[in-house]
């Protein structure tokens, strides 16, 4: 069985501590630090092309790489981009470990239409995503995130079926991690959606050496079915920068990972 591999989101961190709050992390035993990366929508609708993945607009390439000159971490980064080939060079030159992007914008040409909260305005509009008709374009991003040195990992939404990650796993140059996102993309603080623990177990059935990593609503209350699934590496945010011994919530994590691979074992 893999390891389990408890990544604190750094996106609930203190922004102004960044380096002192990851260092915080480690010493209270967290395994990787997971950095989310968000492209941001913009709002011109007359200009569907500029459309990004999330609304948010988070980190980038720079702050990695300063990041990088105070901790030798494992950073995990979730890339919820439309565009993750033109990230690929400057992650990897700014200090990457992993780079994880969505299956939903690394495959053939596709135009959807889905529907994205934008909190802060209480609106909801139309979000258009077109992709290049290009089939093999992610294994192509894969070959050249593992010549960057960054380990290549595949993430998708609550909405994509489960069976759009198995190309990227069996192909050439397959991924090495899935992320099966528990909350949409986008916003931390969501509930956790208990009904993507099927995609887990169906991923644990099939790949069983595989890491297998839950972002989204994980915490004391949730860790337990998270882990009964088959998820190994599992991103926290609120739940640890928020609790008032963020040492014992990771060691709680990762018990309830190790108990429920025991479990399955025996």
């Amino acid at each position: 069985m893999p390891t389990p591999k408890i990544a604190p989101s750094m996106l609930s961190s203190d922004f102004a501590n960044l380096a002192s709050e990851a260092q915080r992390m480690l010493t209270f035993g967290a395994d990787w630090l997971h950095m989310d990366i968000m492209d941001g929508y913009v709002s011109d609708m007359a200009k569907p092309l500029l459309f990004h993945f999330v609304p948010n607009l988070t980190i980038g390439a720079p702050v990695i790489e300063s990041l990088r000159k105070h901790t030798k971490a494992y950073l995990d980064c979730h890339l919820m981009v439309t565009n993750p080939l033109d990230y690929v060079e400057i992650f990897g030159k700014a200090g990457a470990s992993g780079f994880t992007f969505h299956v939903e914008v690394s495959k053939g040409r596709i135009i959807m239409l889905s529907d994205h909260p934008i909190h802060s305005l209480r609106l909801q509009f139309r979000l258009l995503m077109v992709r290049e008709n290009t089939a093999d374009n992610w294994q192509e991003l894969v070959k050249q995130i593992k010549s960057k040195g960054m380990r290549p990992g595949v993430a998708l939404k609550p909405g994509t079926p489960i069976e759009e990650v198995y190309p990227l796993l069996e192909g050439e140059n397959p991924v090495e991690m899935v992320l099966v996102m528990t909350v949409e993309p986008g916003f931390g603080g969501q509930k956790f959606m208990p009904d993507m623990m099927n995609k887990v177990r169906t991923l644990r059935e099939k790949y069983p050496k595989l890491d297998i990593e839950v972002d989204g609503g994980l915490g004391p209350s949730t860790i337990k079915t998270a882990a009964a699934a088959g998820a190994n590496c599992i991103v926290a945010g609120s739940s640890v920068f928020g609790a008032a011994d963020p040492a014992e919530v990771i060691s709680l994590l990762k018990t309830s990972v190790n108990e429920a691979q025991k479990a399955t074992i025996n």
